[in-house]
């Protein structure tokens, strides 16, 4: 595995654990804990996205 394919697995991971955040503060949580789940769900969205666009520059 080159430094490309390592980018583009850890912008999947990251993409799935945002979704599963996203999840759980809209599904589980009903109080503040929710909005919290939420915006970390979104945080690793944004470093995902950044990750993607280092994929061919590093």
């Amino acid at each position: 595995m080159n430094k490309n394919t390592v980018l583009a697995w850890a912008t999947f991971i990251m993409i799935l654990v945002g979704l599963g955040l996203i999840a759980l503060g809209a599904f589980r949580y009903d109080d503040v804990a929710g909005w919290g789940f939420a915006s970390v769900g979104i945080g690793f969205f944004a470093i995902a996205w950044v990750f993607n666009a280092l994929k061919g520059r590093v």
